[in-house]
């Protein structure tokens, strides 16, 4: 049994993680401050002997007792719509939380695994993405927040492994989707199927040509866990890499819904990325891994659980 500290593990992606390593029988620490993850996403976990829930911002001083086994560090607004309405925030959590979660693992000698971003190659001049590629970023831009607070934590995450022979690896993450995702979040899926079951118009940005690729939740953990378990420090990229445009997607939501929706278009948003596609080849070689599960299943399991969502009348 390992103890594992997981930061932002009340979001999205984090609450996945705390559940799987709780199903392999593990100890979970899941710290977060509910800026952006929510506290329902991990409430069927709170009465679980081997989950703890730390309350805390991990741009203060980390203190937790005990020995830990490996870090996730997963805090960080993550949706256009939080990082641009926290920027501030944002660059915080990229630097000093991340400098406090390395100092952590440092003090407690155990792994880090940074979760980094597709972002950090901005508005790709390259297609696909590889992971030797620099990126086009505007640092000044309204991305800039996100963009360059998490290229800079996997320079400092780096920065660790070289001076302090720290045991790290950096994830970048393509746009992973599925259930736990907020219903206002702001990202693509959630906003198209949040639409197309209310019966409001879809909302395409630019002419819609530009594209995406989509992941489901439970390739992406299968991946985590498989990098935590290898001894690779260079970032790996985990994602789909097949393409579709966004008026396609659109598309595919209404079809998957059944929605009587129509399509509206409205002005591209600055420095929104005109193509998305990760090549996996390192994560093929070091990890054995590649996605399962097709799209149409993952988009009708994530249409269910916003169904659900949506009767409910939870945000």
């Amino acid at each position: 049994m390992a103890r594992i500290l997981i930061t932002g593990g009340a979001g999205f992606i984090g609450s996945h993680l705390c559940e799987s390593f709780l199903d392999r029988g593990d100890e979970v620490l899941c710290m977060d401050n509910f800026s952006t993850g929510a506290r329902e996403n991990v409430a069927d976990f709170l009465s679980h002997p081997r989950f703890t829930f730390v309350d805390h911002n991990v741009t203060g001083y980390l203190q937790v007792d005990g020995p830990i086994d490996a870090i996730l560090h997963f805090a960080s607004p993550a949706s256009p719509v939080d990082y641009m309405d926290m920027p501030i925030q944002t660059l915080k959590v990229g630097s000093i939380g991340t400098h406090n979660a390395l100092g952590l693992a440092k003090a407690k000698n155990a792994r880090f695994l940074l979760a980094s971003t597709s972002e950090v190659y901005g508005d790709p001049l390259e297609r696909p993405q590889k992971e030797d590629y620099w990126g086009n970023v505007n640092p000044i831009g309204p991305r800039g927040v996100y963009d360059e607070a998490k290229r800079f934590a996997e320079a400092l995450t780096m920065a660790y492994h070289r001076s302090h022979g720290l045991n790290t690896r950096i994830v970048r993450i393509f746009n992973t989707y599925g259930p736990r995702m907020r219903i206002n979040d702001g990202r693509v899926v959630p906003n198209f199927i949040r639409q197309a079951l209310q019966g409001e118009p879809l909302t395409v940005y630019g002419t819609g040509e530009q594209t995406r690729s989509f992941l489901y939740i439970e390739d992406l953990i299968r991946g985590l866990h498989r990098l935590l378990e290898v001894e690779y420090h260079q970032p790996v990229n985990l994602g789909n890499p097949h393409e579709t445009t966004v008026l396609q997607f659109a598309q595919r939501i209404l079809a998957l819904t059944g929605s009587k929706s129509s399509i509206v278009f409205r002005p591209l948003p600055e420095d929104d990325p005109r193509v998305r596609q990760p090549d996996i080849t390192r994560a093929e070689e070091k990890l054995g891994w590649e996605p399962h599960v097709q799209l149409d299943e993952g988009l009708s399991r994530t249409i269910d659980y916003f169904r659900g969502r949506l009767q409910g009348s939870t945000p």
